[in-house]
């Protein structure tokens, strides 16, 4: 399979996740659209460790696995933490980090 397959999939998830950040108000699909955006940018790390058949590539890719799943047990303790005190996760209605 070339390349240029690897990569125009790999666009497409992170314009996905793209517009799932810049559109959505609901802090739980913004946390699933950085980790879909993740997700693509590991999936043309793969295809590029593929193509030069370089095992770096897939390194760098199980790295960025670990930093992504801290990411998620950090990030969803925080936004269980807001929504028991604001009772939502509407990005608009949280204000708490304010002193």
């Amino acid at each position: 399979m070339p390349i240029e397959n690897y990569l125009i999939l790999s666009g497409i998830l992170f314009s996905i996740g793209a517009l799932g950040v810049l559109m959505r108000r609901n802090a739980l699909i913004i946390f699933m659209s950085i980790e879909l955006m993740l997700n693509a940018v590991n999936l043309s790390f793969i295809g590029f460790a593929r193509q030069l058949g370089d095992p770096t590539g897939q390194v760098i890719v199980f790295f960025v696995l670990v930093v992504a799943a801290a990411e998620v047990v950090v990030g969803l303790a925080i936004i269980v933490n807001i929504f028991r005190a604001k009772d939502t996760v509407d990005i608009d209605d949280i204000d708490v980090l304010r002193g």
